[in-house]
């Protein structure tokens, strides 16, 4: 008998879960605080107090992601980018 293999379903979901881990590495390792650490920092990484995350506009977030698709649209940055950042600024975007 043959092993089912993973739905496409389930591929997606693992997919979409490794994006948004990796958004939120390279959030942690590239955005910094007014301090000079990176947010979202803990204490063991840098011997301070953790900072938690800034309040993020939800206004210049659409306007980035506005931005970024004016930008694919216009051929300037590749699907992969393109994805990537898109990815990223959802995370940050939240629904009421």
């Amino acid at each position: 008998m043959a092993t089912r293999r993973p739905t496409h379903g389930k591929r997606e979901r693992d997919r979409a879960k490794k994006a948004k881990a990796a958004a939120k590495r390279e959030r942690r390792q590239g955005i910094e605080s007014p301090e000079g650490r990176a947010v979202g920092a803990t204490a063991a990484e840098d011997g301070a107090v953790a900072v938690a995350p800034a309040a993020v506009d939800q206004a210049q977030v659409i306007a980035r992601l506005e931005e970024l698709h004016r930008r694919y649209d216009a051929e300037e940055i590749d699907f992969e980018s393109f994805e990537e950042a898109r990815a990223e600024l959802l995370t940050r975007l939240t629904v009421d």
